[in-house]
């Protein structure tokens, strides 16, 4: 375990209690799991930062805030999970990569996956 990482907190839903009278699921509780150790890295989305007023900057209307989580300890995600870091909430965006083993040590090595936030 990485002794100074940060502690994000997973939020999970559980099963639905039922359905509303048009039919729609009813969402689960939600469970809020404290996950200390992970290593949160910025995601920008950018292979390079756009120039100030240039098109790229212009012609947006998304904002995406993004994060890279690595977790050493290899918990359980799901991509139905938010995940509130830095008191942000994002969802958890494709499937958690699995790393397997490390490839310079050969030990076990971290979970990761893509958090986005996205307004606009």
């Amino acid at each position: 375990m990485i002794g100074r990482g940060e502690t994000v907190v997973r939020l999970r839903r559980g099963p639905s209690p039922g359905r509303d009278p048009r039919g729609q699921p009813i969402p689960g509780p939600l469970t809020e799991t404290e996950m200390p150790g992970c290593v949160v890295a910025p995601r920008t989305g950018w292979s390079e930062a756009p120039s100030a007023g240039g098109t790229l900057q212009q012609a947006r209307d998304t904002v995406i805030v993004g994060y890279i989580v690595y977790d050493p300890q290899r918990r359980d995600w799901q991509t139905t999970d938010q995940v509130r870091i830095r008191g942000e909430v994002c969802g958890i965006t494709g499937q958690p990569g699995d790393w397997a083993r490390n490839p310079f040590t050969g030990t076990g090595a971290p979970l990761e996956f893509a958090a986005d936030r996205v307004t606009g």
